[in-house]
C-alpha cells in the first residue's frame, strides 16, 4: 500500500499520526500554521521536516487544507466531536471527502480496522489524522498511536 499520513502537527491525535508514520517508515506530510505553532511550542522542523508551513496563522485554514489534501480523514475522540475536531468533520462533508470517526469511548472491534483497510485498498492514499489536542484530551496521543500502529503494522 502506498500510504501517506497527513497531519497538522498539533499535540495529541495529530502528533501521534506523525510519530507513527516516522516510527513505521510511512510517508508523511501536511500543513501547519505560520511559525509551525502547536500548543507545546514550535513543531520541531528537523524531526518533522515534511510538514509545510502555511502563510496563515489560522488553525481552521490549516484544518481545511489538510482535509482537502487527503483522500480519507480519521477523526479520533473520546466522545462526541467538538471544536476543531467537529470542524474537521464539517470540512470533510463540505468537500465531499471520506471520513471515519473513531470514538474511543465506544468498543472498537475488528470491523473498524476492516472498514479503514477497505478504504485504503487503492495503491496510493493520503490519510489525514485528526482529533483532540493533548490539553483537551491527555489520553488521546497514546490511544491514537496504539490504534494506528495496529492498523499499519505489517508483521
Amino acid at each position: 500500500m502506498g500510504i501517506k499520513i497527513i497531519s497538522g502537527g498539533q499535540t495529541g491525535a495529530d502528533r501521534a499520526g506523525l510519530d507513527v508514520a516516522i516510527d513505521l517508515g510511512i510517508s508523511y506530510s501536511g500543513s501547519i500554521v505560520k511559525g509551525r505553532k502547536a500548543e507545546d511550542g514550535q513543531l520541531d522542523p528537523l524531526k518533522y521536516k515534511n510538514i509545510v508551513e502555511l502563510k496563515s496563522t489560522s488553525y481552521l485554514v490549516r484544518t481545511e487544507k489538510n482535509v482537502k489534501d487527503a483522500d480519507l480523514t480519521l477523526i479520533f475522540s473520546h466522545g462526541e466531536l467538538e471544536g476543531g475536531s467537529k470542524r474537521t468533520k464539517d470540512y470533510a462533508i463540505k468537500h465531499k471527502k471520506r471520513y471515519i470517526h473513531i470514538d474511543f469511548l465506544k468498543e472498537i472491534d475488528e470491523s473498524v480496522f476492516d472498514e479503514i483497510r477497505n478504504n485504503i485498498i487503492k495503491s496510493e492514499i493520503k490519510i489525514n489524522i485528526a482529533g483532540a489536542r493533548a490539553s483537551k484530551d491527555p489520553k488521546i496521543y497514546n490511544k491514537v498511536y496504539e490504534f494506528l500502529t495496529k492498523l499499519f503494522k505489517t508483521d
